[in-house]
């Protein structure tokens, strides 16, 4: 029996403690590290603080937290969905666009060789040289839909997503990105258990747009006013019929609670000013396609020719 097929029903999370996160570097607008040098003591404390908030809420919504060990000098690995891209047991492991954060790569293998031995991971593959592809930052599961969406233009490549197609024998979806302020999807998409979608639209491109609109129903779209995308409240995880992110407007929580959601609110101020959120600091290890639980997955040609 493989590991997809033996996985804890609880919805499983790789995270990362942030004992050495900070602001060092700036590869996105959101990240300012003179301003985080002036206070990084009190900025580091509430960190720790509000990363605990987001494991004891995921550990009261029924999920089980697996960890990876912090190493100094890598102050975003503690964003574990930058590690890899993972369905039905597989885990394809991202590469990073940024210097600052090639040195990720080496520690999350290790930990993916790790998560392996031990049953949680059937297969640990890697991209092709010279692709990249920041994992499920810029490569969203949706179950409702059976496919992956993928951001591309600032992090990740177009030509990851027949790659992502061909290892995982889904449809991928490629979404341009349009405003670096949102420079990995998650940080302006998420694909909901019911079908609907939360989206920024002034994220996308023109393009990217029109493929939402193509496949998602004026009535499943739930699109972000600008206040609520500035504060991530797309970048949220969901459980089952519980959204978990850091804040949101009372009409946003409004339309949410009205498709039968349960939205819980755990402040992750400190990493917004890193550009990034409650999914950003988690990966979901235990997602399933239709296809494992039907015991047959289509053929990547069958995908191409879709």
């Amino acid at each position: 029996m493989t590991a997809s097929e033996q996985l804890d029903p609880r919805p499983c999370f790789l995270m990362c403690p942030p004992r050495h996160f900070a602001v060092t570097y700036s590869i996105n607008p959101w990240m300012d590290p003179a301003a985080w040098q002036q206070s990084g003591d009190v900025l580091h404390g509430a960190a720790v603080r509000q990363w605990e908030g987001l494991r004891r809420a995921l550990r009261g919504s029924g999920a089980s937290i697996e960890l990876v060990k912090p190493e100094d000098g890598l102050p975003d690995l503690v964003f574990t969905a930058n590690s890899a891209v993972v369905l039905d047991g597989k885990a394809l492991l991202a590469r990073f666009r940024h210097p600052q954060r090639q040195g990720e790569e080496a520690v999350y293998a290790a930990a993916f060789r790790v998560l392996r031995a031990r049953g949680l991971i059937d297969e640990v593959v890697t991209l092709p040289p010279g692709v990249t592809l920041e994992g499920a930052g810029d490569c969203l599961w949706d179950p409702h839909r059976q496919l992956f969406w993928m951001g591309c233009g600032f992090r990740s490549e177009l030509v990851a997503r027949d790659i992502v197609a061909e290892q995982f024998g889904v449809p991928c979806v490629a979404l341009g990105l349009a405003d670096p302020a949102f420079y990995h999807l998650d940080t302006c998409f998420s694909p909901l258990p019911c079908g609907a979608v939360m989206y920024y639209p002034a994220a996308f491109t023109a393009e990217g747009l029109a493929l939402i609109h193509a496949r998602v129903m004026p009535e499943q779209r739930i699109a972000l006013a600008a206040d609520d995308a500035a504060r991530f409240a797309s970048n949220a995880v969901s459980i089952g019929h519980t959204i978990l992110l850091s804040s949101c407007s009372g009409t946003l929580r409004s339309r949410l609670k009205e498709r039968g959601y349960t939205v819980v609110e755990t402040p992750l101020t400190a990493f917004l000013r890193s550009g990034g959120s409650a999914c950003c600091l988690t990966l979901r290890l235990d997602h399933q396609s239709a296809g494992i639980a039907a015991g047959a997955l289509p053929t990547a040609k069958a995908i191409r020719e879709r």
